[in-house]
């Protein structure tokens, strides 16, 4: 994998931002005998309570509003950066947060869902994965996978799972598109954010749970819990959620424009058809397709999909966010910086780049991506793979 070492994020006549390098404790790798998963009620016993909260406020050094004029992010190809801009509208149609293409207002206004997903073989094929604009993918313990889709319209979805239990990090990922996170079960360390109140949460083991969720009879739990459009939507009206964005929100992502398709060609652009993020259980990887633009994923030895329509998942835009982490504690559980930044690879239409990433605004804000110069770098518009990996693991990568 080509690498650039370094890095430093430069923001027009901002200081150069450090990036925040943790002592990571190198976890090893599962084996393919992947542990059992339980369902976890938030209750179970932790040698320390505050391990977790420990270790997010060390990594916890985001760059904050009061340092950062927007106006002073200066985007590629001589585009605006859409950091706290005004969104485009076309009559009833409104520029999307998650793909940048115009969508119906009903549902571009709207806040969208971020869903735990769970990963494992055994819960293969997921359902109504294909309808997610927006996947992250992330390490738990053991080194299986655990994923999050980011759903805009979901309303015709009435399976979507299985549901899987919280993780700290992932709460901060779901922040990100101020989205309302939908999750079965929780660990310990997770309470006191998911009590938060700027955490707008559905979980399966609250009140809500039996309206939001149902299980099942094909699979044991704790793989037979599913989400459906109809119960979200009334576990949110039982929780009196706002249904659209805050007025505060800034975006994420910069996107090309319409009819718009941006290859990387740069002197630091390399070839990516192929892309292995280097997860040792499901050992994942996406191939390009030149034909349609898009980067097909496979894991477990096959192609993934969804079991609802039998999509293969595929998806416009890669991007590879390298995390510095530790192992918080003695039973594997594990912390990932979600706000300090760090390294990061652009990968879309068969060539990549490397840059950096930096969170703004604090946990209810967004990481933005830049290139080796310090602009931001300008998304096609699509759907995106977020892959988190951890920075002591970057040998695993393979891009070629």
């Amino acid at each position: 994998m080509k690498m650039r070492k370094g890095i430093l994020l430069t923001i027009s006549s901002l200081a150069l931002i450090p990036v925040l390098l943790l002592s990571g404790c190198g976890a090893k790798g599962g084996t393919s005998n992947a542990p059992v998963e339980k369902v976890e009620n938030g209750s179970e016993e932790v040698s320390d309570i505050n391990a977790y909260s420990d270790f997010q406020e060390e990594a916890a050094h985001s760059v904050s509003e009061s340092e950062v004029n927007p106006s002073g992010l200066i985007a590629e190809y001589d585009y605006s950066s859409s950091y706290g801009m005004k969104r485009e509208e076309e009559g009833d149609k409104i520029r999307s947060y998650l793909t940048g293409k115009l969508v119906d207002k009903s549902i571009g206004e709207r806040r969208p869902v971020a869903i735990m997903l769970n990963n494992i073989e055994e819960a293969q094929p997921m359902s109504g994965t294909s309808m997610a604009d927006i996947l992250y993918e992330c390490v738990v313990e053991g080194s299986l996978t655990r994923m999050m889709g980011i759903f805009e319209n979901y309303d015709d979805l009435k399976k979507i799972g299985s549901v899987r239990s919280c993780r700290n990090y992932f709460v901060y990922y779901a922040l990100e598109f101020d989205a309302i996170y939908c999750h079965y079960g929780q660990s310990a360390y997770a309470m006191p954010l998911l009590e938060q109140d700027f955490v707008d949460n559905l979980s399966g083991l609250s009140s809500e749970g039996d309206t939001v969720f149902y299980r099942t009879t094909d699979r044991v739990a704790p793989h037979n819990a599913y989400a459906s459009a109809k119960g979200i939507k009334k576990g949110i009206e039982i929780k009196g959620y706002d249904q659209n964005y805050s007025s505060g929100y800034k975006g994420k992502f910069t996107f090309a424009r319409d009819n718009e398709i941006i290859v990387p060609d740069s002197d630091d652009a390399y070839k990516a058809t192929h892309v292995e993020p280097g997860y040792l259980i499901n050992k994942p990887w996406f191939d390009y397709n030149e034909d349609d633009g898009k980067y097909y994923r496979f894991e477990y030895g096959e192609e993934q999909i969804d079991g609802e329509n039998k999509e293969q998942l595929a998806v416009d835009n890669i991007i590879l966010q390298y995390s510095s982490w530790e192992v918080v504690d003695e039973k594997g559980y594990l912390g990932f910086d979600c706000h300090s930044g760090g390294k990061m690879t652009y990968i879309t239409h068969g060539m990549a780049r490397d840059g950096t990433w930096i969170r703004f605004d604090g946990d209810t804000g967004s990481v933005r991506y830049f290139d080796n110069t310090g602009k931001e770098i300008v998304m096609n518009q699509g759907k995106t793979w977020v892959l988190i990996i951890q920075d002591t693991m970057g040998d695993k990568v393979v891009i070629r």
